[in-house]
């Protein structure tokens, strides 16, 4: 007796990776709406740019490296490295990657803060960006 490959295998797969990519693949209002969620409370554009501002008792703030407004290119304060505009609207590109929103936040939060940011931080910023227009 010969076995047929089942036709749905093929379909469960391609399935199961489009879901897969679709889990890291999030518009950056997907992405404030779930810190948000997990942090109990909307997002405040105001707090946002309060934070990306401030020093936070360090040396840094965001707007160290990514300018006020973050709308155009800015350069890391320390290695002069160039970092591409950080609100959405002047780069399509930006707070489309879940693991890469978390990973630079949990990177430049350190520098910055000397802390990762609190989900609600996180909500704020990518509100106040969200919100910055051409």
């Amino acid at each position: 007796m010969t076995t047929r490959p089942s036709r749905a295998l093929p379909l469960l797969l391609a399935a199961g990776l489009a879901a897969l990519g679709a889990a890291q693949a999030a518009p950056p209002a997907e992405l404030a709406a779930r810190y948000a969620a997990e942090a109990g409370q909307p997002a405040a554009a105001v707090r946002g740019e309060q934070f990306f501002n401030a020093r936070h008792g360090r040396e840094w703030s965001c707007a160290s490296c990514h300018g006020a407004p973050p709308t155009q290119a800015g350069k890391h304060a320390a290695t002069g490295k160039a970092i591409g505009p950080l609100a959405p609207a002047f780069n399509p590109e930006r707070f489309t990657d879940a693991a890469k929103v978390e990973k630079w936040f949990r990177r430049n939060c350190k520098d910055v803060a000397a802390r990762e940011c609190t989900a609600g931080e996180k909500a704020d910023i990518l509100a106040w960006l969200m919100a910055l227009k051409k």
